[in-house]
């Protein structure tokens, strides 16, 4: 017997497997115990308590969208026909077992979309359609986190694992139920449909004919099409917005392929259950349809919960630039690309002064050239690791402690990852748990957004601050703020990567990070600004270049960072000035130097920078909701940094395999904002002159087009 989320499910053996669900009788006996236990308590003649208000019945009628989150596993049946055998051949069974893994961000978990529509009869009996589209997790290097396989041994076929992953999966469902007071319990049934990748792998020997050697992996895409079955309550928690929970089962039949590498016929079938929570906004009848789709939905916050969202594109294009020649990390000339990605950030007070967030997203695409070939890079939206595919991460989940100190009541407005309330100017700030480093350090408000202000890594970040992070820019750890008066001193320990520039933090928390700032608020003529100083020491197993340099002489071969790592120290400390001019115009600076001797770990190949620009709001000409920036970043690197990238070394984003000409990385980027419907759009150009340190290239432009729409 195997347990999923509190259902118990039960094996029965035979060529075909097949789970029975028991659920009734647990929760009965839990409701009959939970009766007879109040009935005890009660006294023979209870109290008369004055009548509770009238509460108006919630109109589940209309159309309605909203969001998902949930946890899977599934269960695969699968047989395969080598060449030359008859049936039945092999077959067997995999699990696609639940897991999770909170450091690693990997695990059988989804987010996605879904929308329908309700009618609720006079008899408050409902009847309605959905149609739903789930996103499981991926790591991208190992890609489908959903999945399952299992190895077999045959003299036919050697040693073989057969495997099999989802990439993502929907359904379209008719719901029926009963509309109470103050809930809606449904029944839901319909068509499924999955987009699986299925795989043979040849672990050792050889396959019938020797078409399959060790190492050879045969890899099969193919659509699923089944049944969806299920049920669930859905509650209202505010105006519009309703929260749900509900349980889901899709079966798909079996579907052959063949492998060709191995001339294997396969054949295979998928079932999976899942565990779902939910929120729906109810838009109502067709006619708030277009209102729905030109402002949005309303934001969602009660006194203990918040939800918001945001969605953003970005399209970027390099023209064709002077390259005599390319590395590994070299930006490629008249390429494109684009990224997406959707974000949920639901949030819950705890108790007086704390809050919990957790904030699911779901990325695709790449940056240009697959994120490499200039130190300043020009998309923030752009992580190291592309898919081509939708995937969801947790890039967020962690806990959030204010304790007012005293001073002025300081008004706090409704925002991503921010309840509404108030504070005090004197207070303490506690962060434990999974977020970015940026979300508290170093910044900057007229520079440090790449959906809605500039995008070049070196303008919205320093470019010299070797924040922790995985390849998504986030990292697991703690930081404390306290906030006294004009100042404001930071501190934190955050977990490192497991080797620089690596997908994944390290798990043991071995190679690590400290950073602290320290934060000044003022004002000249009236007018705000603050000025703080950053810095930090990272502690983990990293290169020296000199190193590198050296054995590279010795062998012949490229300069290679990897092979003199050990465990030392690099640290760096930085400025960044955010100053309004007057109304509506604000300036702000940054510059930074870090420790040019040893490999950058996390973040970019910059040892020195400084950036400045301005930011000026359309209120100056009559468009309050315009925004224009511009802004120049200059990165550079030491000396013996350039040697080692001209000895054929590899940076983070650099490395054209030859420097023979360095050069200061130059950038310069404007961007014009302006809001269309319930999104602002904006037009970006950046221009990016020695890009990589390296004057034989360039210069090169960067045409970009963003289209982000919160709520």
């Amino acid at each position: 017997m195997s347990h999923f989320f509190g259902l118990s499910f039960v094996r029965v053996a035979g060529r075909g497997m097949k789970r029975i669900c028991k659920i009734g009788g647990g929760i009965g006996v839990a409701l009959a115990t939970y009766s007879c236990a109040i009935a005890a308590d009660l006294p023979a003649n209870p109290p008369v308590k004055a009548p509770v208000p009238y509460l108006a019945l919630y109109d589940w009628n209309g159309w309605y969208a909203g969001v998902h989150v949930g946890a899977i596993r599934g269960l695969s049946n699968w047989s395969a026909i080598p060449p030359g055998a008859g049936a039945p051949g092999l077959s067997g069974s995999f699990d696609l077992p639940f897991n999770f893994d909170f450091i690693g961000g990997t695990g059988n978990y989804v987010a996605g979309l879904q929308g329908g529509y309700n009618h609720v009869f006079p008899s408050r009996a409902m009847l309605g359609f959905e149609s739903d589209i789930s996103f499981p997790n991926s790591d991208v290097q190992v890609p489908f986190s959903v999945r399952g396989s299992q190895t077999v041994s045959s003299p036919l076929t050697g040693q073989v694992t057969y495997g099999e992953a989802v990439i993502h999966y929907g359904s379209a469902r008719a719901r029926a139920g009963y509309a109470f007071d103050h809930f809606l319990l449904y029944g839901t049934g319909g068509l499924a449909w999955s987009y699986d990748q299925v795989t043979r792998t040849q672990v050792d020997g050889v396959s019938v004919g020797g078409a399959a050697t060790p190492g050879t992996v045969d890899t099969r895409l193919l659509w699923r099409l089944g049944w969806a079955a299920g049920a669930g309550i859905e509650i209202p928690l505010a105006a519009n917005w309703t929260a749900k929970a509900e349980y889901l089962a899709t079966g798909f039949g079996h579907k052959g392929m063949r492998f060709t590498g191995a001339s294997e016929a396969f054949n295979s079938d998928l079932t999976m259950q899942s565990i779902r929570l939910g929120l729906n906004y109810r838009i109502g009848d067709a006619s708030h349809i277009p209102d729905f789709l030109t402002k949005g939905p309303s934001a969602l916050e009660t006194d203990r919960f918040a939800l918001h969202a945001q969605a953003t594109y970005v399209s970027q294009y390099a023209p064709p630039f002077r390259a005599p020649y390319s590395g590994r990390n070299s930006l490629d000339p008249n390429t494109g690309r684009e990224t997406f990605d959707t974000t949920l950030y639901a949030g819950v007070r705890l108790w007086d002064g704390a809050e919990a967030w957790v904030n699911p997203e779901v990325d695709q695409g790449f940056g240009l050239s697959a994120s490499v070939g200039a130190a300043g890079f020009p998309s923030g939206e752009a992580y190291k690791v592309g898919a081509s595919y939708p995937y969801t991460r947790l890039h967020r989940a962690f806990l959030r402690q204010t304790i007012d100190l005293g001073g002025e009541i300081q008004k706090v407005d409704a925002g991503l990852n921010q309840f509404s309330g108030s504070q005090t100017s004197d207070r303490l700030v506690l962060t434990v748990g999974k977020f970015s480093v940026g979300d508290i350090f170093d910044t900057n408000k007229y520079a440090h957004d790449p959906r809605s202000d500039f995008m070049n890594w070196a303008i919205i970040d320093t470019g010299t601050f070797d924040y922790a992070a995985d390849a998504w820019a986030y990292t697991v750890g703690a930081a404390a703020e306290w906030y006294q008066g004009p100042w404001t001193f930071r501190g934190g320990l955050f977990d490192l990567s497991i080797a620089p520039n690596a997908t994944h933090l390290d798990p043991q928390f071995g190679q690590f990070q400290w950073v602290g700032e320290i934060e000044r608020r003022y004002a000249i003529w009236d007018q705000p600004g603050k000025i703080a100083i950053s810095g930090f020491l990272t502690r983990g197993r990293m290169g020296g270049f000199q190193d590198a340099i050296q054995l590279a002489a010795l062998n012949g071969g490229p300069a290679d960072i990897t092979a003199v790592r050990r465990y030392q120290s690099r640290g760096g400390i930085s400025m960044n000035l955010e100053q309004q001019l007057i109304p509506n115009v604000g300036f702000f600076a940054r510059a930074g130097i870090a420790d040019g001797n040893k490999e950058p770990y996390e973040f970019t190949d910059v040892d020195r920078t400084v950036a400045a620009g301005l930011s000026i709001s359309g209120k100056q000409w009559g468009r309050d909701n315009d925004t224009v920036g511009i802004a120049g970043a200059v990165n550079g690197i030491t000396n013996v940094h350039q040697a080692f990238l001209n000895a054929g070394g590899l940076g983070i984003l650099v490395g054209d395999g030859m420097l023979s000409r360095p050069g200061n990385e130059k950038i310069v980027e404007t961007y014009y904002s302006f809001p269309v419907l319930a999104a602002k759009v904006t037009l970006d150009y950046q221009l990016i002159v020695n890009p990589a340190y390296n004057r034989d290239r360039g210069p090169v432009s960067v045409l970009g087009f963003r289209v982000h729409s919160q709520y």
